[in-house]
């Protein structure tokens, strides 16, 4: 499957019919496998691409594992009962017997959307609780950091065919790009940027920064938090709950970064008088 596809569309000014690229979306199910069997963790609409990174990095950002090891393998369904298509739309996990991906699988299942993360960790305790700690300060300065996102610009080949998905980029302490990932999910981009870090073994990520095309929302701050990321660079605007979250653990965030110019949200800044 692809990240786009071709549909003929019509042009009402000029009444035209011509070939236009729309971003693919299509379900992804992740499967786990502790060893006693198959068990649904999760369903997400994403952009078919990096899928095996996508739940790498999930696993991870909703604390399913522990460490790395705790993480077997992870592959495309072999399920001969799916249709081909079915096939590339489902991922197994395998994981060790007393992995979190097992026992909390048993509480509860994971429903995400493409438009927004409906994530496992809804308050900032549940992040203390999974062991989560302040983050390391950024590696590089303030007049590197809102750079970012005009850097990562031009990685971003899917947005400039559609014009219609989010991209998350990480940038080493040195401020070199390591890797841009897109999908129609703001959370799916950050989640495959994570997993790719899991998956080249670059965990935990202290003195890393992360740039992302849309808003800094809550579900960003704490999978960049669980990654030990040190600092988020939104271009648009955060929440309230991930400024909190952000000044909770030392994480810095910026927002509106658009040509060297942003709004530092995190750390919270020392009052001045007037």
């Amino acid at each position: 499957m692809n990240p786009s596809q071709r549909v003929q569309v019509l042009k009402t000014k000029s009444n035209t019919t011509v070939s236009d690229h729309v971003v693919g979306e299509e379900p992804l199910e992740i499967r786990i496998d502790g060893g006693a069997g198959l068990q649904q963790l999760a369903i997400t609409m994403r952009t078919p691409g990096a899928d095996i990174e996508l739940g790498a990095g999930f696993l991870w950002t909703e604390g399913l594992l522990r460490t790395r090891e705790d993480l077997i393998g992870i592959t495309t369904c072999k399920d001969k009962e799916l249709t081909p298509r079915e096939q590339e739309n489902v991922i197994v996990a395998r994981v060790v017997p007393d992995a979190p991906a097992v026992t909390r699988t048993l509480e509860r299942r994971f429903t995400i959307s493409s438009a927004c993360g409906v994530c496992g960790s809804t308050h900032i305790e549940d992040l203390r609780t999974r062991g989560c700690s302040n983050v390391a300060a950024p590696g590089i300065a303030e007049s590197e950091l809102v750079k970012l996102p005009e850097l990562m610009r031009p990685k971003q080949k899917i947005f400039d065919k559609t014009g219609g998905l989010h991209a998350a980029g990480l940038f080493d302490p040195q401020g070199k790009l390591i890797v841009v990932r897109e999908d129609v999910g703001r959370h799916n981009a950050v989640d495959k940027v994570i997993g790719y870090a899991l998956m080249n073994d670059l965990l935990p990520l202290d003195g890393y920064s992360l740039a992302i095309s849309g808003r800094g929302g809550f579900e960003i701050i704490q999978k960049a938090i669980a990654a030990r990321i040190s600092a988020v660079v939104a271009v648009s605007a955060p929440t309230s709950l991930a400024v909190e979250t952000a000044r909770e653990f030392g994480l810095t965030l910026y927002g509106f970064t658009r040509e060297d110019s942003a709004t530092k949200y995190s750390p919270a800044p020392k009052a001045t008088s007037n």
